[in-house]
């Protein structure tokens, strides 16, 4: 008997010893897939599992709001109930699992200003990807140096986008160029937005917009007819087809998300954690539309 209630312990034991090395549930929620934002998402799971976090000590649950702000504020509440770390990429994500989680740590990326986003909290840190404007302003100078006129899309519903354009526009002027803006509600006015503008412009400024991400080959293929450049905020533009690029990494911006988060599950407090900027930036350029537009030594 005695011997029973002693293996019976053990395999007690056992049960506690195995419950307390349950894994980390790991929510991220996005609001939309696209090249940009899926570089984030995956530098945030490299620097997790950099950092030690890899599949033997969290369970990462994905979910994509497909655009939809209503879908994002359902998986911010269900994130809330099941998962002990919540990471929000994109503004709209942020704001809605800001909106909907009060007592566990958020963690956001991709987000231009938190502060004019109101998602700052005790429990809410994170890394910001706002664009050098004034140096994206400069390499128009520098490469395209007949350009007068820039145009910008922008969805009027992201606060991001109205952030950056509204800062592009002031830098632009500065130096003297004239901007004109175009905005947009949703994806399906893109087409008719770039058919007005175009003709009016000598380059089209892209910035971090979760739109023009979205359309971006849309984008090029009216510019390239419009025999118009682009120049982008972010490297997986220059990829896709714009001309040049000086701006940062996005897959650097999760990155350093990822990093963030890993101090917090290695005991750090959120609220000892202050939201970053990610400071160094990047030229790209695409030699093969620089070709096209007669650009040479850079």
């Amino acid at each position: 008997m005695k011997k029973l209630f002693i293996l019976l312990l053990v395999i007690l034991c056992t049960a506690c010893g195995t419950e307390k090395q349950k894994k980390i549930e790991i929510g991220i929620t996005q609001i939309v897939e696209h090249s940009s934002l899926d570089d984030v998402r995956r530098g945030v799971i490299d620097a997790l599992k950099e950092k030690g976090y890899d599949e033997n000590k969290v369970n990462i649950d994905y979910k994509n709001a497909q655009g939809d702000f209503g879908t994002a504020q359902v998986i911010a509440q269900e994130f809330n109930n099941k998962s002990d770390i919540i990471i929000a990429i994109s503004t709209p994500s942020a704001q809605a699992a800001a909106n909907n989680i009060k007592d566990k740590p958020i963690f956001f990326s991709a987000i231009t200003n938190p502060e004019s986003a109101g998602i700052l909290r005790k429990n809410v840190t994170g890394v910001s990807d706002k664009s050098p404007v004034k140096k994206q302003v400069q390499l128009i100078k520098k490469l395209l140096p007949e350009v007068k006129n820039i145009g910008i899309v922008y969805n009027t519903s992201e606060q991001n986008s109205f952030y950056l354009t509204d800062a592009f526009t002031k830098a632009a002027e500065e130096e003297g160029y004239t901007v004109k803006i175009k905005g947009i509600n949703n994806i399906s006015e893109m087409a008719s937005a770039l058919d007005t503008l175009l003709p009016t412009i000598d380059v089209l400024y892209t910035s971090i917009d979760n739109t023009i991400a979205s359309t971006y080959p849309l984008i090029v293929e009216k510019c390239n007819k419009a025999n118009k450049p682009i120049i982008g905020a972010t490297k997986s533009f220059a990829d896709q087809g714009a001309l040049a690029v000086d701006g940062i990494s996005d897959y650097q911006v999760g990155y350093q998300t990822g990093e963030m988060a890993a101090r917090y599950l290695s005991g750090e407090k959120i609220e000892n954690i202050p939201y970053e900027v990610v400071e160094k930036s990047e030229m790209y350029i695409n030699k093969e539309v620089a070709e096209k537009f007669g650009i040479k030594g850079e």
